[in-house]
C-alpha cells in the first residue's frame, strides 16, 4: 500500500494539542472531527483526500459530540441524514445536557 502524504492543516485547528506530535493515523477520528469543527473548506478537502469518504463518514456518524453547525455541515458533505448521527441521537435523548 502506498503511503499517503500527510495533509497540511492550520495549527489553529489543533490549538490545544502538541501539533508536532499529532499522529494522523492513530488519532484519525479526533483529527476528522476537529477539522470539520474548526477547519475551513481547503482543510476539509485535504482531510477527505487523506482519509477517504468512507473513513470520514464512519468517524462523523459515530462522534459522541459535534456542535450543531458542524453536524449539519458533515451531513451535507457525507450526504447522510442528520438523524443517522450518533451525536444527534444523543442530543434527542438528553436535551438538558446541551444548553444553547
Amino acid at each position: 500500500m502506498e503511503k499517503k502524504e500527510k495533509p497540511i492543516f492550520e495549527k489553529r485547528i489543533f490549538w490545544d494539542v502538541d501539533f508536532a506530535k499529532l499522529d494522523y493515523d492513530a488519532k484519525a477520528n479526533f483529527v476528522i472531527e476537529r477539522v470539520f469543527e474548526r477547519g475551513d473548506v481547503p482543510d476539509i478537502r485535504n482531510c477527505r483526500r487523506y482519509y477517504g469518504d468512507e473513513k470520514i463518514s464512519e468517524a462523523l456518524l459515530n462522534a459522541k459530540f459535534l456542535p450543531e453547525m458542524t453536524m449539519y455541515l458533515a451531513a451535507a458533505v457525507i450526504d447522510k441524514p442528520i438523524t443517522e448521527f450518533r451525536c444527534y441521537k444523543l442530543r434527542q435523548l438528553n436535551p438538558e445536557l446541551f444548553p444553547y
